[in-house]
């Protein structure tokens, strides 16, 4: 059972050094790299489910994060970003500037889908195969239709800042030919320059909730 922040920090972080405080945000930074892990590593046979679930452990691991942070200053240290933080909070400080999100995958044998979606006043979403465009109608989970300050709302709640550049089994010492690849583009109105993700055969630990944002039926695809 996952505790509240506040629990976490009356147990955990109240009264203690900036030196120990800081040992507590090695452990959770440590434990939530070990938990996308965890969630990212394909399996060849059944996975144990555990309650909480990996993913929920995640997200109270980054709110207790947060708050050590916090508490780490109030101790008197200054809290120093590392470089995948520093990336993580050009990401969040530049997404409200996100005017185009180009998302394609697929494979060799099953072709590839591309899906474009234009974070103007209007929001235009469609797929999109050579020259031939169909329009897509993107709905929230409260299945209402997307409109740009919505869209930009469900995007931070995937923390997208946080995941690598580049996915590959590789990582989890061997490689799978053909499959499925995919590819990721942000692209900005104030001038930054895109930014871009991919993967072969792997991908991020919340990517099936990435894909139902382009109203990809996951569980069809699985």
């Amino acid at each position: 059972m996952m505790i509240s922040p506040e629990s976490y920090y009356e147990e955990y972080l109240k009264g203690k050094t900036k030196e120990e405080i800081m040992t507590a945000i090695r452990g959770l930074k440590q434990e939530i790299g070990h938990l996308k892990n965890s969630m990212e590593k394909p399996y060849d046979g059944m996975k144990t489910i555990i309650h909480p679930s990996e993913d929920t452990c995640i997200y109270w691991s980054r709110e207790y994060l947060d708050i050590a942070k916090q508490a780490y200053v109030e101790a008197g240290g200054t809290y120093t970003l590392s470089k995948s933080e520093e990336k993580v909070a050009d990401f969040d400080a530049n997404i409200n500037a996100i005017c185009k999100i180009t998302f394609n995958i697929g494979g060799y044998f099953g072709g590839y889908s591309t899906y474009i979606v234009e974070l103007s006043e209007e929001f235009k979403a469609y797929t999109k195969l050579w020259e031939d465009v169909e329009p897509l109608v993107l709905l929230d989970d409260n299945k209402e239709p997307f409109i740009k300050d919505t869209f930009i709302g469900a995007l931070k709640e995937l923390h997208i800042g946080e995941w690598r550049r580049h996915y590959t089994t590789k990582r989890f010492g061997y490689m799978v030919l053909d499959g499925t690849q995919w590819e990721l583009e942000f692209e900005y109105s104030n001038g930054h320059k895109p930014v871009r993700f991919d993967g072969d055969n792997s991908y991020p630990y919340n990517f099936d909730k990435f894909q139902r944002l382009f109203g990809i039926d996951v569980t069809e695809e699985d």
